[in-house]
């Protein structure tokens, strides 16, 4: 037993459930010295009482003793602290092991297919190192994005979805060094989809633009990056040529449906729309007021910021759907190991963090639907 491993893994889960040091002993029914000697690493725990908080902690009793890598070379900032920072990093960590351990044993690792963009790109020219990948992945000058993860796995980086009850963090991104390059989105069921689509290009700006700043011990957004990963997110999923062309041929539909269906098209948010609006000249800031009075006016409702339309009426266009943002690549790995017998079925739902009898039922849906 590892007590060094078992107290920091204590330690982090507890944190990040935002639990002290006695409301854990009190959910686990140990005594508070009890936890503090276990995260101290005094002395070795009997068996029994590292189970008790395994189930206090709702983790199973393997991630108490499994060990993080650290990671390096990490893209991980934020505007405001984010309280779990740590666990999301040991978590992208073991996923990304799994990941390239299960790319090795069946030889299916995907190069890095935008290298050369990385290395010409010029970090002030958003728009035109988003006009260069797309080219490079073979999306044609006004051609929308349908599955950004699927686009994005093929180009050889690795896409994780995360849930995490977090305002403050959105996605974040790793570099070759550690595994990468690499991307996790939170999907938490707060944050739209649209937003999730939006971080996951994001991130790929940044590891365009900003190759040489991945430092996992930098926590502090650079807004002039954050403004230029923005600007090459934007114009990678709505380029001008298939902005201007849809905008135009929208031209007689009501301001509001207009814009909508624009968005609707690019996968992107309301908010790009206009954004773009702004940009090109078309209009001015005052259109954020102006659309949001038409939006009231239409649907008898205020439109938040943060929010995207979600079909509360019959002529309100619905917003996207969770399977518009769907990683697959690793459970595509996961399932090539197991029915190669590369790696046993208990194994693959531990790579899949789900349980033995999830495990089972995907199992029988895989032999159904071949």
């Amino acid at each position: 037993m590892n007590l060094n491993v078992l107290a920091n893994n204590v330690r982090r889960l507890r944190t990040a459930q935002r639990l002290s040091q006695s409301a854990l002993a009190s959910k686990a029914g140990l005594s508070v010295p009890a936890i503090k000697n276990l995260e101290n690493a005094r002395n070795e725990p009997r068996v029994n009482t590292v189970q008790v908080i395994a189930h206090a902690l709702d983790v199973r009793l393997q991630d108490l003793f499994t060990p993080t890598r650290e990671l390096k070379t990490v893209r991980f900032r934020s505007s405001r602290r984010t309280q779990n920072r740590e666990n999301i990093l040991a978590d992208v960590s073991r996923w990304l092991d799994d990941f390239c351990w299960l790319e090795a044993i069946l030889d299916r690792r995907t190069p890095f297919a935008l290298s050369d963009v990385r290395n010409h790109a010029d970090r002030h020219h958003s728009i035109e190192a988003a006009k260069l990948c797309r080219n490079k992945l073979g999306l044609h000058s006004a051609e929308p994005i349908h599955d950004i993860c699927g686009l994005l796995e093929s180009a050889g980086v690795k896409v994780l979805a995360l849930a995490m009850a977090s305002n403050g963090f959105f996605g974040l991104s790793i570099g070759e060094e550690d595994g990468g390059p690499a991307i996790a989105v939170n999907v938490w069921e707060r944050i739209s989809v649209e937003r999730r689509i939006f971080s996951a290009a994001h991130e790929l700006g940044h590891l365009i633009l900003h190759p040489s700043a991945y430092d996992v011990m930098q926590t502090q957004e650079n807004k002039k990056e954050e403004e230029e990963a923005n600007l090459f997110a934007g114009h990678f999923l709505m380029p001008d040529e298939g902005f201007r062309r849809e905008w135009q041929d929208a031209a007689g539909l009501d301001a509001v449906d207009r814009v909508f269906k624009v968005k609707r098209i690019f996968h992107v948010s309301y908010k790009t729309v206009l954004a773009r609006l702004i940009d090109q000249g078309v209009a001015d800031k005052s259109i954020w007021a102006r659309f949001n009075v038409a939006y009231q006016r239409r649907f008898n409702r205020k439109l938040s910021y943060k929010e995207e339309p979600m079909g509360i009426d019959p002529a309100e266009p619905c917003g996207l759907q969770p399977f518009d943002f769907c990683e697959d690549q690793f459970s595509r790995l996961v399932r090539e190991a197991i029915e190669s017998e590369k790696i046993s079925a208990s194994r693959g739902a531990e790579m899949l963090r789900i349980s033995v009898e999830a495990m089972q039922e995907r199992l029988a849906g895989w032999e159904a639907l071949r």
